[in-house]
């Protein structure tokens, strides 16, 4: 991977969210609160955390919430002024970072996450790039998030790295599995990775999470199973990235990263749940209150 930085994040949205209808019937997933601000817009503030400039959104024709979140509403902004509400003010206006472009590709159908990157290749052209599921909110303890940290370990190796946490063993079929060298310590080289391998046929415990920065290289891959995928549509059959990465490793080093921080899946009703009583918790207004009103229920 060439000596460039990381610039660009592609944020895969186009996802129905069935397990959280009827709920995501009218309203994206990714718009679904956490307290107060959308699923999306931690993701998003995780990717300026770690100095991306340039956010692209894989999303359909349903989606067009985000897009409006992410834009100004001056007509709301002229109304809280009016009103005196210039704390509220100050928060709707930061909801959009100063020096960071918002790009926005349709996916015209949800046909897995490596077609979903995949449509984003014209956009980020030869350069590294950093990809972001908004169901995974990852909290970390000091202003470094999960990216960042993977930020920090690029500028050090200059290869692609995926995050890691450690699962469960009986556990290990929900998640995409990497193998890593002996000499691994929260940070080392992958010398394989398989999807959802059956808890016998595990490489290790350690499970791909919805973080990843990648070498433009992955797109030969891609390439070649769209190609592949074109004759399969209408079959149920979806383009997965964690194919490309193994084919990826046969050329370059892949690096897994155990980050410091923890995950909550927002993509299942229990994670989401716990995200939403860890961030109450961290609130600044409403966490003694709400902690109080936790003691009292339990």
């Amino acid at each position: 991977m060439a000596n460039l930085s990381i610039k660009k994040a592609i944020f895969p949205v186009a996802g129905i969210g069935s397990r959280f209808l009827p709920a995501t019937k009218a309203t994206p997933k990714e718009m679904l609160p956490i307290v107060d601000k959308p699923l999306i817009q931690y993701a998003v503030e995780e990717a300026v955390n770690a100095g991306i400039t340039e956010l692209i959104f894989v999303t359909n024709y349903n989606k067009r919430t985000i897009e409006d979140h992410f834009d100004r509403n001056i007509e709301l902004e002229r109304s809280l002024e009016q009103a005196g509400k210039l704390e509220v003010l100050a928060t709707v206006k930061q909801i959009i970072p100063p020096n960071v472009t918002f790009i926005y590709i349709r996916q015209m159908q949800p046909f897995g996450l490596g077609h979903a990157v995949w449509c984003a290749r014209n956009v980020i052209g030869n350069e590294p790039f950093a990809v972001l599921l908004a169901d995974d909110l990852i909290t970390t303890t000091n202003q470094n998030s999960c990216l960042k940290q993977m930020v920090e370990k690029y500028n050090q190796v200059k290869s692609s790295i995926i995050a890691v946490e450690h699962c469960e063993p009986e556990l290990v079929f929900n998640y995409g599995i990497v193998g890593v060298d002996q000499k691994f310590n929260n940070f080392g080289k992958i010398n394989n990775i398989v999807e959802k391998p059956k808890p016998k046929d595990a490489l290790s415990n350690l499970a791909v999470i919805g973080r990843y920065i990648l070498s433009a290289n992955i797109f030969n891959y891609l390439d070649n199973a769209q190609k592949q995928f074109n004759n399969t549509i209408g079959t149920g059959f979806e383009m997965q990235l964690t194919p490309a990465i193994s084919s990826l490793l046969s050329i370059e080093n892949v690096y897994a990263l155990d980050f410091d921080g923890v995950r909550y899946d927002c993509g299942q009703k229990l994670g989401y749940l716990q995200a939403t009583v860890a961030m109450a918790l961290k609130h600044p207004v409403i966490k003694q209150d709400f902690k109080k009103f936790l003691i009292s229920i339990l």
